[in-house]
């Protein structure tokens, strides 16, 4: 095909974008039907919190290997395998009868999650038309945000409503749904180029700094928004002093941001670098997060910063994505894979860290401070690599 010719093909950016609402329901609907999960277990709700950390530890570690496991097959048979993979597991998660049968399938069922994305990532920028990568990535995406606006709620209703197992089961058919969309839709010739020379032996973009500080700046980064995004329900119901039916109508409203500073992200590549780009969005999240921390209290306030907070986190998709994998040239897959096990890395440690100040006692809108704190910290790190690129450049032109 025609680089410089070819059109966007946007029936199959759609099965990336129908596969990233079936991941982003799974990661995020168990959310909302922890209690019922664990009432039907018979184990605690902190317990039952384990199925949460431990499909954030499928990802980190499913990212690297189902990259080495797929480095044979071509993009589409890689993409139709991880989502058999996702679709079996997620199913028999809604058929676990105890606690470790629930964990194991968790992890399993995280495997394919950053493995997915990463691939997708560097496939649908060769599914677009020349300078449209970002937008093309943006389209993929937009299935994770579209999942937390309709698909979480939906899920969350009917686990809460009929039974948690059918929150799984949805997963399922989105699962049997992407895979359709994937065999029917995305080409399998054409993605010569996506089709990188990953390889077993090691690879110059993997020991690459740039690259490892890209991964240091999403890890941290993006804890800044877990740190918030964790502990929402007690922020709305102890701070804000809304009823408890309202926390999902935050969470909608921030879903809605996320789908608008995603596409918003994929804009400002096209005006700045990559790495500007998410440097701007992590000062940004840093102000947004410390202004949350302080008008939190203020009823319309909560969905005002909700909104803006959701806009600026998904800003950072389409940059950081790009810049992984200009920097991991050589491994574009197993580098854009590896930067979702980042994300998920930065997921744990917000919580964590977001969670501190709860346990000396100060109000839940110190998560946000401390949000608010790690988005600093990744936006000056973004600042220490446009530093670095400058002196390289100017040791290449000397």
């Amino acid at each position: 095909m025609d680089k410089t010719s070819r059109s966007t093909n946007k029936k199959a950016l759609l099965s990336l974008a129908i596969g990233g609402f079936g991941i982003g329901l799974t990661e995020f609907v168990i959310m909302g039907i922890l209690p019922n999960i664990a009432g039907s277990l018979d184990i605690s709700i902190p317990k039952a919190g384990h199925f949460i950390a431990i499909y954030a530890l499928g990802v980190v570690i499913g990212a690297p290997v189902m990259a080495r496991i797929t480095n044979n097959l071509n993009p589409k048979k890689t993409l139709l395998f991880l989502m058999v993979w996702f679709t079996i597991f997620n199913t028999l998660s809604a058929f676990s009868g105890n606690y470790w049968a629930m964990m194991l399938f968790r992890f399993l069922s995280g495997m394919p999650h950053g493995a997915f994305f990463g691939i997708g990532a560097v496939v649908s920028g060769y599914l677009a038309k020349p300078g449209k990568a970002a937008q093309a990535m943006a389209v993929m995406f937009s299935g994770l945000t579209v999942a937390n606006i309709i698909g979480v709620p939906l899920g969350t209703y009917i686990g809460q409503e009929l039974h948690w197992s059918y929150s799984f089961m949805l997963v399922g058919i989105a699962g049997i749904a992407t895979f359709c969309s994937l065999y029917f839709w995305m080409p399998k010739e054409g993605l010569d180029e996506a089709d990188n020379s990953d390889s077993t032996s090691p690879s110059p973009g993997l020991r690459n700094k740039k690259l490892w500080a890209l991964i240091a700046l999403t890890t941290v980064g993006t804890g800044g928004f877990f740190a918030w995004y964790s502990y929402i329900a007690p922020l709305v119901i102890n701070v804000t002093k809304l009823p408890e039916a309202n926390v999902g109508y935050v969470m909608i409203v921030a879903g809605f941001g996320m789908f608008f500073g995603n596409f918003l992200g994929a804009r400002m590549v096209e005006t700045f670098n990559p790495v500007k780009s998410v440097v701007i969005s992590m000062f940004s999240m840093t102000m947004i997060l410390l202004l949350n921390s302080i008008f939190a209290s203020n009823d319309i306030a909560i969905y005002v910063l909700s909104f803006i907070v959701g806009v600026i986190t998904f800003s950072i998709s389409a940059p950081i994505q790009i810049a992984i994998i200009r920097a991991a040239k050589g491994a574009e897959k197993l580098g854009s894979s590896m930067n979702q096990s980042a994300f998920n890395m930065g997921n744990a440690s917000g919580a964590y860290f977001g969670g501190l100040p709860m346990v000396f006692g100060l109000g839940f809108n110190y998560a946000s401070v401390v949000g608010g704190v790690l988005a600093c910290i990744g936006g000056v790190i973004g600042i220490v690599i446009l530093y670095m690129d400058k002196l390289s450049k100017r040791k290449k032109e000397s």
